[in-house]
């Protein structure tokens, strides 16, 4: 087709978004809204997976098996694994691994990797940041140069202070973890294995394994 004005522009596009779809769905990919659902080209699916309307799958993105995508879902030049579910959410350059579950309406920007059986829930937001297998990071957060170890809960209100106003700073935090709601943390800080932060506790240094910090600022007491 000669793509010289505007409409005939649309047309096109429709024919391939149409064709692309046609392709993925006589693949084993079930896509609820063809109409309403959007894959470039260089994008890769495997059967099983279930796309809702106002989905976007752009760029290089690989999505695995049996996944719910949508709807109402943005994601781009990221690798997500089987089994996962990603619903009313932006995803930019960022790794899943399998069996993860993220929104609704969080965001992830470049350089997240969420590992195995990872939970993000809704209004949250990780950037250039590592969540470790069995992460819980429920509502209502931020994660940013942060790096969280294994069956560490992330809790409501949850900021890590990684910028100020000259260097991002990073955050690392062990393995089974508890941060308490409204927790700040202010970077660069680490938090030890098995530690907890009390709820609103502005965290300025360092909590060592097994210890309990809390107050404002900050103080740490070991547990008993």
């Amino acid at each position: 087709m000669n793509v010289n004005q505007h409409v005939v522009l649309l047309d096109t596009e429709s024919v391939n978004r149409q064709e692309v779809n046609q392709h993925w769905m006589e693949s084993g990919v079930i896509i609820i809204d063809l109409m309403t659902t959007y894959i470039s080209r260089e994008v890769v699916l495997e059967s099983g997976t279930i796309i809702y309307p106002n989905t976007y799958l752009l760029a290089h993105t690989t999505i695995g098996k049996n996944c719910v995508l949508g709807p109402n879902s943005f994601i781009q030049d990221s690798k997500i694994g089987d089994n996962c579910e990603i619903r009313f959410s932006v995803i930019e350059q960022t790794v899943i691994e399998n069996n993860v579950s993220v929104g609704p309406f969080a965001h992830l920007r470049k350089g997240t990797h969420l590992a195995e059986g990872v939970h993000m829930g809704n209004f949250g937001e990780v950037k250039n940041s590592y969540l470790g297998p069995g992460v819980k990071m429920g509502h209502f957060s931020y994660l940013g140069d942060a790096t969280v170890g294994k069956n560490t809960n992330i809790g409501a209100g949850t900021i890590t202070c990684n910028y100020d106003g000259v260097n991002k700073n990073p955050t690392h935090i062990g393995d089974n973890v508890f941060i308490g709601s409204d927790t700040m943390l202010v970077a660069p800080v680490n938090v030890g294995n098995n530690a907890k932060t009390g709820a609103g506790s502005v965290v300025t240094h360092d909590i060592p394994d097994d210890s309990l910090a809390y107050g404002v600022p900050a103080r740490v007491r070991v547990k008993e």
